[in-house]
């Protein structure tokens, strides 16, 4: 009887050391990321992971955003931080990457690498040394967003050009009805504004003549582009400079305005907050009829693995995971975003119509290429363009004064 109990004890643990000993070893892994609201999605998302590696759990850290690059900064260098970062892109990341914060990646270590086209690369890509830091994780279009209620019963089709615009917003402002909801009263979303209307009119080859110094900011191109701002102020509501971001995305989804200048990372939130509201998002109207749609592109960010991290093999797994068509299926239908991976099946019509625009989109030419020394290109634009807009500088003088701050560190400016 003894031995039959001894050996039924042994029998005993064993199942129980080995229905425990998964949980017992298993790697805990930390994600750190801004997106507080993105919570839930997250956490189905690496629910999903750890079913396929039972022995890797990741528990996700939010912090504010207005706080995040302090908060990051202070734990990397002390060697803490959470194994995975979820960062900003293009001059964001570089900061941290020069300070040999995280992990290169090559295509032994994120084979997920070869997912990504190139544009979206070089978002989390260090321009020192042409390797890339960062696995994107989405994109962000900034087109112009149409109230379809506000334009039915005015009896009205969204304008493709700038005489189009120009003529439908006569008619609305003639019924009462605010044509164009933005105003100037958050900074990062002035820039955005500014982008998303002078793209389609500056195009593809001002940007390649930027980047080589063949042109500034002092462009008569840019210049043009600039005073067809100015004539949208007749278009914006009464006391158009005191409005913010949140202010003019209410104005629109209300129905009190019939167009807002915006980006795609608003679908998921306007229909949320009014889902009565019918809207589509449309590229920004053209110098005129035959130019090609063009919206306007960035990255928002992306991952990147803590070189400090003691649990750099299960982070970089996850992370590999997360630049997989299985990831950004998911990752798309939850959050409402683009994902940058290749293949990715887009089931929302709008958001699959937004795919389609950025197939001719213009790049965001602040956040893209000048963003990496102070003083910043998005700076030097916030905080002029409110000036310009109210009257107290002209465009020319807008863009002498982006010119001369960029030519402190971007070299093919320098001397003109």
């Amino acid at each position: 009887m003894r031995v039959k109990s001894i050996a039924g004890l042994l029998t005993a643990a064993t199942i129980a050391w080995g229905l425990s000993a998964p949980f017992t070893y298993a790697t805990d892994i930390s994600f750190w990321t801004w997106r507080q609201e993105d919570r839930a999605a997250y956490n189905e998302l690496f629910a999903d992971f750890t079913k396929k590696n039972p022995d890797i759990n990741v528990k996700f850290n939010s912090f504010p955003d207005e706080n995040y690059p302090t908060i990051l900064s202070t734990a990397l260098a002390g060697g803490k931080g959470g194994d995975v970062i979820h960062t900003h892109a293009y001059g964001w990341l570089e900061q941290f990457v020069k300070s040999g914060y995280f992990v290169r990646m090559d295509s032994a270590n994120m084979p997920s690498l070869a997912n990504m086209s190139a544009d979206a690369l070089l978002s989390g890509t260090y321009r020192a040394d042409s390797q890339v830091y960062s696995l994107p994780f989405a994109s962000q279009t900034l087109g112009l967003f149409i109230n379809e209620d506000v334009f039915e019963k005015a009896g009205l089709k969204a304008p493709t050009t700038w005489e189009e615009f120009a003529t439908v917003s006569k008619v609305l402002k003639d019924k009462g009805v605010i044509p164009l909801a933005n105003g100037l009263g958050t900074s990062w979303f002035n820039e955005m504004f500014v982008a998303s209307f002078t793209g389609p009119l500056l195009g593809q080859e001002f940007v390649s003549d930027l980047k080589t110094g063949k042109a500034t900011f002092k462009d008569p191109r840019y210049i043009a582009a600039l005073n067809k701002l100015l004539d949208l102020r007749a278009y914006m509501s009464p006391g158009f400079e005191g409005i913010d971001y949140a202010t003019a995305g209410q104005l629109f989804i209300n129905g009190r305005a019939a167009m807002l200048a915006g980006g795609s990372f608003d679908i998921a939130t306007y229909r949320a907050e009014n889902p009565k509201t019918k809207f589509d998002f449309i590229a920004p109207p053209a110098a005129k009829a035959g130019d090609i749609p063009q919206a306007t592109k960035f990255y928002d960010g992306g991952y990147a693995v803590n070189a400090a991290s003691p649990n750099k093999e299960a982070a970089l797994k996850l992370v590999n995971w997360m630049g997989t068509k299985e990831f950004g299926d998911k990752f798309s239908a939850l959050l409402h975003n683009i994902s940058p991976i290749k293949g990715v099946d887009i089931k929302d019509p709008l958001l699959a119509k937004v795919a389609k625009l950025n197939e001719t989109a213009m790049p965001h030419i602040n956040v893209v290429y000048f963003r990496f020394e102070k003083p910043t290109g998005s700076e030097l634009l916030q905080t002029n363009i409110t000036k310009m807009m109210s009257g107290s500088i002209t465009p020319e003088q807008l863009g002498d004064e982006v010119t001369k701050g960029l030519a402190k560190w971007y070299k093919p400016f320098q001397g003109k």
